[in-house]
């Protein structure tokens, strides 16, 4: 029987309560673009990176000015400027990470944002020394659902995706885990905690508060 090697943290949503920044700066730049976003819609899009929000609403609506590269820009600016000036770490975030630590887990960020926004969260926060290492989407050929990040995540702290756990609050972040292999705890917000799509999870959870040792140690094999 082998230990949980490694917990892996989703950011957006989970650590950091972001996601209605990032609903915030999607809907106005889609406004440039003649396209008026409702918050249903939006949740089609949670979990993407930043360039495939753009790529998908483009897709669906094409338009010509400003380009995508242009609105891209615009988008991941607006959404530092909004974390910077009013995100917040959701409760239990830290005490989740520590939690892991206690146990001897190794702990990293697997996240769709791109880095810049990546970095603008670990500077408010001071959480620099919190990971052991930390990936963004950004480099990979796809972001979540697809596995990618997890998979570069679990190699770089020499861990089997088979022994650690992911920490999503979204779908598309869900399936990306349980697609690389990976156990998963689901911590959805509360307009979508009843959403069947969830019980894929191996666990689900109304806060990161509820993390705890006996938790941690129950994912073995």
């Amino acid at each position: 029987m082998k230990k949980l090697e490694a917990v892996i943290f989703d950011m957006d949503g989970l650590l950091v309560d972001s996601e209605p920044l990032w609903s915030e700066a999607e809907i106005e730049v889609a406004k440039k673009v003649g396209i008026d976003l409702t918050n249903d819609l939006i949740l089609e899009t949670r979990g993407f990176r930043a360039d495939e929000v753009i790529d998908y609403w483009y897709k669906k609506y094409p338009w010509e000015n400003p380009s995508r590269p242009e609105l891209f820009k615009e988008f991941v600016d607006l959404i530092i400027s909004l974390i910077e000036s009013r995100a917040v770490l959701l409760p239990g975030a830290q005490e989740a990470i520590a939690v892991c630590r206690g146990v001897g887990c190794k702990v990293s960020l697997a996240s769709s944002s791109h880095m810049s926004i990546i970095e603008a969260v670990i500077e408010k926060f001071n959480l620099g020394d919190a990971f052991d290492s930390i990936h963004s989407a950004e480099t990979e050929e796809k972001g979540k659902p697809d596995p990618a990040v997890y998979l570069t995540a679990c190699r770089a702290l020499n861990a089997d995706p088979k022994n650690c756990l992911a920490v999503e609050d979204s779908v598309n972040g869900m399936r990306a885990a349980k697609a690389a292999g990976m156990y998963c705890i689901a911590v959805p917000a509360e307009e979508e905690r009843e959403d069947k799509r969830f019980e894929l999870a191996d666990l689900k959870l109304k806060s990161l508060e509820e993390i705890n040792e006996n938790m941690l140690l129950a994912f073995v094999r």
